[in-house]
């Protein structure tokens, strides 16, 4: 049986390919957000998430304006997918980052707890391990990168995933309902292989605030449906990557060549990506289906 999802932040580089993966597995989709998404099959309600009263309002809304028609006034909804944010730094001044992407996910959370929804799955990302917005050449403090890393940002827009994060793990705990935390990998659309992926090949030392990982958007909308279909788990972190590192050599010499000095805690797959989704592989069970080797000629 397909879900009533409210998804917000759905016009963005991920969110729209998420909701695209989410409406092929079934699911009927709100998408909350400042600008509008370009799908027919989804209605857009503008909201601003740092409002705690319109994410309310919003929770408890028709999804078209068709639902008047109906019988019954609107509940709340089965899940609810939490990915809108300024997607980085150096969007707005830092403060405003956090400010934005801390509230939000405040409201969000909080709105559908006291409103009975439960699952729930939020957007962290992969600046929480330290490195992506570092202050200078940066080392990991170990590798592979997993959910139990002691994660260090120095920067705003991370430090506000962290903040997401322990809200949902508070939330989570308080109300005793599922909320996922996706550590999100570097985002790669469709179109991007050709654009992008020759360079991240061949210039692996550009790669290394990224871990020499991505996501593909569509295995990120895979992923989200299977966070909506898994239920009983309370509060995860789940990396969300794809599988395999973004290099033409193995995991291994790569990074004993990239980065001599940072332990390597357990023996890693040949071609395993250092931001490992071994966790959303054994728990969710996820298979890619967009390895970029498919889309790229070496």
């Amino acid at each position: 049986m397909g879900k009533r999802i409210v998804f917000t932040g759905g016009s963005g580089k991920a969110g729209r390919h998420a909701i695209e993966y989410l409406l092929s597995a079934g699911h009927t989709v709100l998408n909350l957000d400042l600008v509008p998404l370009e799908n027919p099959s989804v209605y857009t309600l503008k909201t601003d998430v740092t409002d705690a009263g319109q994410v309310f309002n919003a929770l408890t809304s028709h999804f078209t304006t068709n639902g008047y028609a109906g019988p019954s006034i609107p509940g709340p909804p089965d899940v609810v997918i939490h990915f809108a944010a300024y997607p980085r730094n150096m969007i707005v001044p830092d403060d405003k980052t956090f400010k934005t992407n801390v509230l939000s996910t405040y409201n969000v959370i909080e709105a559908a707890c006291k409103l009975g929804v439960k699952k729930i799955i939020i957007a962290s990302s992969e600046t929480t391990y330290g490195v992506c917005c570092a202050q200078g050449n940066t080392d990991f403090h170990s590798f592979p990168l997993e959910e139990d890393y002691d994660v260090d940002p120095m920067d705003s827009y991370a430090l506000s995933k962290i903040c997401g994060e322990k809200t949902a793990r508070a939330f989570a705990r308080r109300f005793q309902v599922d909320i996922y935390a996706l550590r999100i990998g570097n985002v790669i659309e469709p179109h991007e292989y050709a654009t992008k992926f020759g360079n991240f090949v061949n210039n692996p030392a550009s790669r290394k605030r990224n871990a020499w990982s991505y996501i593909d958007a569509r295995d990120l909308g895979k992923i989200c449906n299977l966070c909506v279909k898994k239920d009983g788990l309370g509060f995860q972190v789940f990396n969300a990557t794809n599988d395999t590192i973004t290099t033409k050599v193995p995991t291994m010499e790569l990074l004993r060549t990239q980065c001599p000095n940072v332990p390597i805690t357990r023996e890693m797959g040949e071609w395993e990506a250092p931001l490992s989704n071994r966790k959303i592989r054994e728990v969710l069970g996820f298979e890619q289906d967009h390895d970029w080797r498919k889309y790229v000629s070496l």
